[in-house]
């Protein structure tokens, strides 16, 4: 074992402590919920999670993984090719597919894998892919991948976009795909996809959207970005995850024409050689499809509730990133102010995390909160007036 290499290690993890940039994993004892109980025994508002409709607890989800247990096991030990299929498998991509108005969907084990195996299965030398600077990281890793053409735009910057569209063209690529985050994860900030579709069907390109952080809710039926942005049915490629509004276990998907899905089957690298989902969290996701088809009282709720503390916040001076989503990012620059503002809130019963670089780029620390259907306004206030003290007390508002 070379003693200059774990040397070197600990310089670095130094380094990243001395900066204020160390990320530390808070325990918690409890399911997520609107209140978790942390491991030291202390019950917290919960304002960190990607439960946006409480269904990471919901005991209709819970029940039909229950029964999903006994009736096709726990675990496969196989990729799907091999012996890796179960009729649920097949039964959630038609579900998946109707609810999110494509062809078919491939289902992956992560929605990190959906993207990571995306661009090289699909786009070759030849071709070209235009990216918005702020997507994910599993959106740039996936590109990264490929041989293809990379060209970024300003984030949601349609003249830009245009721009580099343009490029592509000439330099001769065969295929063009744009891809965008329907939601970026750090800032709230919802794509303007009905201008992206007229822009790419002005230069013959692809349109494509991650929709980690839409699926479920945003739209009036919760179906997605598309959806709200009326273009439902137009998206050529659509990437997302069960791990988050769809019952937040893991498990991504993609959903595209059948063709497109087809050659994802053969030549997907992650779907190939990756242990297919478990059949629990298969069995669960098709029993929140259920609960979400059936009604929108859950999106409905987390609209209301999302209203009611970007208002509240905003009252009390905080600087906020706009927007209508349940992220509310709450600006305060410094990372080491961030982390000091996230353990205040710890101290008063608010549970909420500082992002900073490489998270988001340096001078951009914040919290970001993320709210949800099963938080009620009393909760919500009781939030509220925690920030109200530890803003004060730090300084970051009047």
């Amino acid at each position: 074992m070379s003693d200059a290499f774990h040397a070197s290690i600990r310089s670095e993890l130094d380094a990243i402590r001395a900066a204020g940039l160390y990320k530390d994993e808070r325990v918690i004892a409890t399911p997520q919920g609107a209140r978790v109980r942390t491991a030291d025994g202390r019950e917290v508002i919960n304002l960190c999670a990607n439960n946006y409709l409480g269904l990471s607890s919901h005991p209709r989800v819970i029940d039909a993984a229950h029964e999903t247990l006994r009736s096709h096991g726990f675990g496969l030990s196989s990729v799907r090719f091999i012996c890796g299929t179960q009729d649920l498998h097949k039964t959630l991509e038609r579900r998946l597919s109707a609810f999110l108005g494509t062809e078919d969907t491939i289902l992956y084990g992560s929605a990190f894998d959906a993207n990571a195996g995306l661009f090289e299965t699909l786009l070759g030398a030849d071709d070209a892919v235009v990216s918005d600077t702020l997507n994910h990281a599993s959106i740039i890793d996936g590109i990264r991948l490929s041989k293809a053409r990379r060209y970024r735009y300003a984030h949601d910057d349609m003249a830009d976009l245009r721009t580099q569209l343009a490029q592509a063209r000439r330099d001769g690529a065969r295929h063009v795909l744009v891809f965008t985050d329907g939601v970026f994860s750090m800032d709230g900030t919802i794509a303007r996809l009905d201008e992206m579709r007229t822009v790419c069907d002005e230069y013959g390109a692809l349109l494509g959207i991650d929709e980690c952080h839409a699926s479920g809710f945003l739209g009036a039926r919760g179906r997605g970005t598309h959806e709200l942005r009326g273009v439902f049915g137009r998206i050529d490629i659509i990437t997302g995850t069960l791990g988050k509004a769809l019952g937040g276990a893991s498990g991504g998907f993609t959903s595209a024409s059948a063709d497109i899905v087809a050659l994802l089957r053969q030549r997907s690298r992650p779907y190939l050689f990756s242990n297919t989902v478990a059949p629990a969290i298969v069995g669960a996701s098709i029993a929140v499809l259920d609960i979400l088809e059936a009604s929108t009282e859950l999106r409905d709720r987390l609209e209301h509730n999302t209203r009611l503390f970007r208002a509240g916040i905003e009252r009390l001076g905080f600087e906020i990133k706009p927007g209508v989503h349940p992220i509310v990012p709450i600006m305060v620059y410094d990372a080491v102010r961030a982390q000091r503002l996230a353990q205040r809130l710890l101290d008063l019963g608010v549970y909420a995390v500082g992002f900073f670089h490489p998270v988001v780029p340096k001078g951009q620390a914040r919290i970001r909160v993320q709210i949800s259907a099963v938080h009620d306004e009393a909760t919500l206030r009781q939030a509220l007036d925690a920030f109200a003290q530890a803003g004060r007390e730090l300084e970051l508002i009047p």
